[in-house]
């Protein structure tokens, strides 16, 4: 993390089945923004994006998915569906009654289900190279699939070294730092169970947009490797949500880790718009 998250102190919260860990800046004006990580990711995905948005202003929650990070390992359901009722549990407990959501990866499909579902507490959704609403599955994606996503349960380094192929262009400075991080968290006790239902998720949902009645922003790197054409599924996506869609040129799968800056870029105008119409 950098060192603004280094500063907050990580707190947890009890929900049905499992310990939620996340942090929170308290303070900013505006709607909140809550940040969640993707599939076997950290909440310190978002270290370099952090700074940007609470310099702004803005109070930023993030959160470690059930199963990850310092959130407990054991639980029954790591669907995106499942992690919509943590966000919704960590928004009660936290007091706010409506926030800006953004999802990555395996996590713009749940930031969707709770715009559908609890529209009164969403102000807002950002969807950051996101699994939703894809086009059928190329021979590549099926692989990682079949192949490498099951051998990571058992060989964490994997998903370590898997970090290059997700950073085809800017890698930030301490990208070897926090691939040995994403590595130690998979090989800490009971993790491997949080893997594989992770990998068996269905993390690309279709039809669930057609419920989201708030603004929706889809931002893409237009490198990101998971995707034939990056720019057509932004478009699809960001279609099935009657939003906007921003490219991040050059960007992998993790722009907010690889392209902080543009990344905030898109986010911020968002944000300012979405705290006018509340």
């Amino acid at each position: 993390m950098n060192d603004t998250q280094h500063a907050l102190q990580t707190r947890h919260l009890d929900v049905p089945g499992g310990r939620l860990a996340y942090d929170d800046t308290e303070q900013g004006t505006g709607t909140p923004v809550v940040l969640l990580p993707g599939m076997l990711d950290l909440r310190s995905a978002y270290r370099h994006l952090h700074p940007l948005l609470t310099a702004a202003g803005h109070r930023v929650v993030t959160m470690d998915l059930r199963g990850m990070g310092e959130s407990s390992a054991a639980w029954d359901d790591y669907s995106p569906t499942a992690i919509a009722g943590d966000v919704r549990a960590l928004l009660d407990h936290l007091g706010i009654d409506r926030a800006v959501l953004v999802g990555s990866s395996y996590t713009g499909a749940t930031v969707v289900r709770v715009a559908a579902d609890a529209p009164e507490r969403v102000a807002g959704i950002v969807l950051v190279d996101a699994f939703f609403e894809n086009f059928p599955p190329n021979l590549l994606q099926k692989a990682m699939v079949g192949l490498l996503a099951p051998a990571v349960t058992w060989f964490p380094g994997l998903w370590g070294a898997a970090q290059k192929f997700y950073f085809p262009t800017a890698r930030p400075a301490d990208f070897d730092a926090q691939r040995a991080r994403l590595v130690a968290a998979l090989k800490q006790p009971g993790r491997r169970r949080a893997v594989r239902g992770y990998v068996r998720g269905d993390s690309a949902p279709t039809g669930w947009g057609a419920d989201v009645q708030c603004p929706a922003l889809v931002v893409m790197g237009s490198r990101d490797p998971d995707f034939p054409d990056p720019a057509a599924l932004a478009e699809r996506q960001a279609s099935a949500l009657r939003g906007r869609m921003v490219i991040i040129e050059g960007g992998g799968h993790y722009p907010m880790a690889g392209y902080p800056q543009a990344t905030a870029d898109a986010l911020l105008p968002f944000l300012a718009e979405v705290n006018e119409v509340a």
